[in-house]
């Protein structure tokens, strides 16, 4: 893509659903966020979720990003990739296996920072979830782990292939962990920000992090939307004592808005759930946009597993009820109702289908 074009696009993105902090009081549409692509159907992080994603509708497509040995930012949920590629069938790699403590949370397994992007450009991806997925987990071993600039340009060639905007959604994974051993993600994440002209309030582009600190190094360097996530237990990893909870009051979110954006909470902190049934929409959408941030929650996923009684759909004798799809668009009509500015889903078809 040429540089005039990808002008022309961000300008066209102004008119459309990307303009920060007016997207529901203009009346505009909320985002859909393909959660590490179209998830539900290929295996995670992969160029075919990717771009069955876009061919789906969505607007922006999220990688999540971890370090390698060298210094790349990969494209992976967590720098544990064990779970997600092929690596345990390489006998080149089985010494690679150790136990770290990431978070505060101990993991055995092999980890990204333990690699070169070459090495780790010989595994192939796998499905996460091959019990509730196998659909999924046919396409395994048929995609290599990408880059954060591959993701990047498979956006751009979304946009070109579609004619629309589409955007990316990158999550700085573990900043703290990564700066500890060496591996600091935020310079990289600016300077890969700065090479792909995405350094702007106004490019189709958020940064999303768990962590505060991150956020605001960043926010001093750059313009381009930055996104606080929140979670309804815990707290951020590089604030020990601080919880999520005690950042989104009405208050909080004021100090969260010097650095951020926009803000990712669970969805359930928006739209409860019991066992049983959908609850009553909290205030939180209301408080944030009151302190001047977008509402991006995470993540809708379709299958009865992920859904309360009321909404499981299907014969409960089934040996695969849990991965049959349940009443999802009431998930997605409630939490558009909401207010939300946008959403991930790791079924972006259906988000968009409900949005319409």
């Amino acid at each position: 893509m040429t540089l005039l074009t990808r002008r022309a696009l961000t300008t066209a993105a102004l008119a459309g659903t990307f303009l920060p902090g007016l997207a529901r009081a203009q009346g505009k549409k909320p985002i859909v966020i393909a959660h590490r692509g179209c998830s539900g159907e290929r295996p995670e992080h992969t160029a075919l979720a990717y771009e069955r994603a876009i061919d789906q509708g969505c607007d922006f497509i999220e990688p999540d990003l971890v370090a390698t040995k060298d210094g790349h930012l990969v494209v992976r949920h967590e720098n544990e990739i064990g779970g997600t590629t092929n690596v345990a069938g390489h006998p080149e790699f089985a010494a690679r296996r150790t136990t770290k403590t990431i978070d505060g949370e101990s993991l055995t397994g092999w980890f990204t920072e333990d690699f070169t992007l070459a090495e780790i450009k010989t595994l192939r991806a796998r499905e996460r979830l091959p019990q509730l997925r196998p659909a999924s987990a046919a396409f395994d071993g048929q995609a290599q782990i990408l880059t954060f600039d591959e993701v990047v340009a498979i956006a751009h060639a979304g946009t070109q292939r579609t004619g629309r905007v589409i955007g990316v959604y990158p999550e700085m994974k573990h900043p703290s962990y990564f700066a500890s051993v060496g591996l600091p993600v935020e310079g990289r994440m600016l300077d890969a920000l700065k090479r792909n002209e995405l350094n702007s309030a106004t490019a189709p582009v958020f940064v999303q992090c768990f962590e505060v600190g991150p956020l605001k190094t960043l926010r001093l360097q750059t313009r381009a939307k930055l996104v606080f996530l929140v979670a309804n237990e815990g707290g951020p990893a590089d604030l020990p004592g601080v919880k999520y909870a005690d950042l989104v009051t009405a208050e909080g979110l004021k100090a969260v808005a010097a650095y951020a954006d926009g803000l990712g909470p669970d969805k359930a902190m928006i739209i409860p759930q019991n066992a049983s049934t959908l609850l009553p929409a909290t205030p939180l959408v209301r408080d944030a946009h009151a302190a001047g941030l977008l509402v991006h929650p995470w993540t809708v996923r379709a299958e009865n597993y992920f859904l309360p009684a009321a909404l499981r759909r299907g014969d409960a004798g089934a040996p695969d009820y849990l991965a049959q799809h349940g009443d999802v668009t009431s998930l997605f009509h409630a939490l558009y109702m909401a207010g939300v500015d946008g959403l991930f889903s790791d079924f972006p078809g259906l988000a968009v289908a409900a949005r319409a």
